[in-house]
């Protein structure tokens, strides 16, 4: 049992170690001192973000229009005196 344990914890270990001084390590570690790095926006994705908005925007109000439609059809109707289901 020890055997197993000395084995995992050097492993472990060094594994710890090599994350540790990997670029996601120091990432980590900058994010736990309060460094975090703020990314640069690009100005194209911002321009595209507005394009997509405008097209979801468009989108959703043809199915509020689709819906509506849709929702006319399906009121009930009043069956006439003498009319067989």
């Amino acid at each position: 049992m020890k055997d197993l344990l000395a084995i995992i914890l050097i492993f472990g270990g060094g594994t710890a170690i090599a994350i540790a001084f990997s670029p996601i390590g120091k990432a980590i570690a900058d994010r736990i001192r309060g460094r975090a790095v703020e990314a640069e926006t690009d100005p194209a994705v911002l321009a595209e973000l507005d394009e997509m908005r405008a097209q979801l925007s468009e989108l959703q109000e043809r199915v509020d229009f689709s819906e509506r439609l849709l929702a006319k059809d399906r009121e009930p109707r009043v069956l006439e005196p003498g009319a067989g289901a």
